[in-house]
């Protein structure tokens, strides 16, 4: 039998537009694992090229791949410069579930 052979994936040749990378966090974020958004996010700064990203968020290039990695606990205000680097922004909104009746 034959070793089955598969490719490497990377997601970030996927996210090519505003809405697949909205997408792409939403459901990151969604899933209520800050290790896993920050994965995300420095998967979408890849997308869109870290250089560009690094300079629109007035981050060193070498600080935002810092921030980025796997275990890194970037301050918040670094995770609001590159999403606003990247076009996007956080929305809060109430959670049904957690509502107060009336």
């Amino acid at each position: 039998m034959s070793k089955l052979k598969t490719l490497p994936f990377d997601p970030a040749d996927y996210l090519q537009d505003d809405v697949a990378i909205a997408a792409y966090l939403t459901e990151a974020l969604a899933a209520g694992d800050a290790g896993h958004f920050q994965e995300a996010l420095g998967t979408v700064a890849r997308a869109r090229g870290m250089g560009g990203i690094a300079e629109t968020s007035g981050l060193g290039r070498e600080s935002l791949y810092k921030a980025l990695r796997p275990n890194a606990h970037p301050r918040f205000d670094t995770v609001q410069r590159v999403l606003l680097a990247l076009g996007v922004h956080l929305t809060v909104q109430a959670d049904a579930r957690s509502a107060v009746p009336d």
